[in-house]
């Protein structure tokens, strides 16, 4: 198997080392990240739902950066939420900050029962510049 070409950003690499998985890795002119939770700068949890959201977006921002790419060159987006129900509104009022006007990257929502103590997260594929 060929080395994985990764991308780590600047002051996470041992939360990535601790969880055994890669922030992000380039192929094929894409870049694969992994989902982005809004954690704080010593993995935990933001309490605050909305707070977790846009601190998710910051965290996926920083892995877009350090790749070279910004959301503009997000094509494809995977979210995941802890009971959509209840927190699908406070989770749609923050996307359009990041994303801007149309045309949208593609998406997937999915709810799910955990998310290792978050209640959302976020998944992207970006075409490199």
């Amino acid at each position: 198997m060929a080395k994985r070409d990764v991308v780590f950003p600047a002051g996470r690499q041992a939360l990535y080392e601790r969880n055994h998985y890669s922030p992000a890795i380039r192929a094929n002119g894409l870049l694969f990240v992994s989902g982005q939770v809004g954690s704080r700068e010593d993995g935990s949890p933001e309490p605050d739902l909305t707070a977790q959201v846009h601190r998710a977006f910051g965290n996926l921002n920083t892995v877009l950066q350090a790749a070279g790419c910004s959301f503009d060159d997000v094509i494809d987006v995977t979210v995941f939420m802890v009971d959509p129900e209840s927190t699908f509104r406070t989770v749609w009022d923050v996307v359009p900050q990041y994303w801007g006007s149309a045309p949208h990257p593609t998406l997937t929502a999915v709810g799910v029962t955990w998310l290792y103590g978050f209640q959302f997260e976020i998944k992207v594929i970006a075409k490199l510049p």
